[in-house]
């Protein structure tokens, strides 16, 4: 009983740890769309400069 109990308690923690880093990874998505969101413009006419150029 304890060897199954055992069991569980590990697929716990391994589901917990994949939660941990879903909610890291969508963080970080909703970081990378927030900075695109506000600097977009400015990268975008750094690389027309750039396109320019060449």
């Amino acid at each position: 009983m304890q060897f199954i109990n055992a069991l569980i308690a590990r697929q716990d923690e391994e589901g917990q740890g994949l939660a941990e880093y879903a909610l890291i990874l969508a963080l970080i998505a909703i970081v990378a769309i927030v900075a695109l969101i506000f600097l977009g413009s400015q990268v975008s006419s750094i690389l027309n400069t750039v396109a320019t150029s060449v």
